[in-house]
């Protein structure tokens, strides 16, 4: 078993074998954090969702990395599903010349997102309960908040490649508090497009940029981070690295991956036949300073709160 890859039981918060190695790595895998039928019933409801949404009145909107020179998404459907539960196309699941839809519906979504935490009684309950609010407990949160949460959906031959990345450049805080919950809802392998880290990476690797809204209101751009650029719980190495070395994660349905905001990942394009379903939501410091330049703003009613 690898250093960051755990299976002990985290009902009560993190051992301190599996934090000595979050805080070394910048990412902890662990086993079997849910159940198969909670896997299974969380996967057979992303399913019924593809398959009962509408597209007749769906701006067609299609989500990009921002890989290959593609703009980041930023219309208005996007901008205003931070309290919404809304669907998001795959680039590839598109003729590039005439527009025309080349896959089912079901088979052509990137992600589902950004309020199932809040609207969808299955994913709740998967994210605002006691072990995760255990977890958020052991690295150190004093008021975690859950602002975002998705099903990701990789799907056979389309799902697209993403850059490396830092998730606290389209999360930021100041100081930056970012934590990804990602979880396995299919078997994530090299053939269908496992995660990629380049392991300590959160303590070299300051955040340049954030995601923000354009000032005119009108779509969104990466701008400079004028405010700390690392998290306040880790101890930065002076010197970066030219190039990073990233090593595959490859994992089991049901397995919960924790993701420093600072942390380099990325992942790799889908040609397998098979499809990589994942949930993943972030937390953060609700103490800490999110502002309204950031693409989500939170609902009327705040962020949602995981102590209760």
């Amino acid at each position: 078993m690898a250093p960051s890859e755990q299976n002990e039981d985290c009902t009560g918060g993190l051992t301190p074998e599996q934090l000595e190695s979050y805080r070394n790595d910048g990412y902890l895998i662990i086993l079997d954090a849910l159940d198969a039928s909670t896997t299974t019933s969380l996967l057979q409801e992303t399913k019924n969702m593809l398959s009962s949404f509408s597209v007749d009145d769906h701006p067609m909107t299609k989500f990009s990395t921002g890989d290959n020179n593609n703009a980041h998404v930023g219309d208005d459907y996007f901008l205003t599903s931070g309290d919404k539960i809304r669907f998001f196309f795959e680039e590839d699941a598109f003729d590039s010349t005439t527009g025309a839809l080349l896959k089912p519906k079901h088979r052509a979504i990137n992600k589902i997102g950004h309020y199932l935490h809040a609207l969808n009684t299955a994913f709740r309950e998967s994210t605002l309960n006691p072990f995760n609010a255990g977890v958020a407990r052991s690295l150190g949160f004093q008021d975690p908040r859950v602002l975002q949460s998705m099903i990701i959906c990789k799907q056979p031959e389309i799902g697209g490649k993403v850059p490396p990345h830092q998730d606290s450049t389209f999360l930021y805080t100041n100081p930056p508090s970012a934590v990804g919950f990602w979880i396995a809802l299919e078997d994530a392998t090299a053939e269908n497009g496992c995660l990629s880290f380049a392991k300590g990476s959160h303590r070299r690797s300051p955040v340049m940029n954030r995601f923000v809204r354009k000032q005119n209101g009108e779509g969104t751009e990466f701008v400079d981070v004028e405010g700390a650029q690392f998290s306040a719980d880790i101890e930065v190495e002076e010197e970066a690295r030219e190039e990073e070395m990233y090593a595959m994660a490859e994992v089991k349905a049901g397995t919960l991956v924790l993701i420093h905001g600072n942390l380099l990942h990325k992942s790799e394009k889908n040609l397998s036949r098979k499809s990589r379903f994942i949930y993943t939501f972030h937390v953060i410091e609700g103490e800490n300073d999110y502002d309204e330049k950031n693409w989500l703003q939170p609902p009327p009613n705040g962020f949602s709160m995981m102590y209760q």
